[in-house]
């Protein structure tokens, strides 16, 4: 839970540079049952600060899967690696998208654990994602 208060000016300036989807799993928010979120991207335990280049907008799903975690070890090569950072990385570098199935796939050990550990492909978005990519009105970064 974040420490700092999070404007209604930043909050909005947060949404609006996502179009008002998850930077992680691309999902719209419009799609949820729950309000995105504003993730601190690098934790405020981490030393992470309330400003607009470590916010990033997050569904519950990914931000409740990410919590404070700032890297994972990729099962691969038991590497600790960082996860995907929204405002360093560019997602079309780390994703990949499938638009048959909706599902995504990494480009990266950065998209690799990021998947594992955000379980970015969970069930419950497969179908939504599937149709978006399928009517190219999925939002790729």
């Amino acid at each position: 839970m974040s420490k700092s208060y999070i404007s209604t000016k930043l909050r909005k300036l947060v949404s609006d540079r996502a179009q008002n989807c998850c930077e992680y799993c691309l999902i719209p928010e419009s799609l949820t049952l729950v309000s995105h979120q504003v993730d601190h991207v690098i934790a405020e335990k981490h030393g992470g600060k309330t400003t607009e280049e470590n916010l990033a907008l997050s569904c519950s799903l990914c931000n409740q899967a990410k919590g404070s975690d700032i890297a994972s070890i990729d099962l691969e090569t038991g590497d600790v690696i960082r996860l995907y950072h929204p405002r360093q990385d560019q997602w079309r570098e780390n994703f990949q998208i499938e638009e048959s199935s909706g599902v995504i796939y990494p480009l990266t050990a950065i998209g690799r654990v990021t998947i594992q550990l955000l379980k970015i492909n969970r069930s419950a978005c497969l179908p939504y994602r599937q149709m978006l990519a399928q009517a190219k009105i999925l939002v790729q970064k």
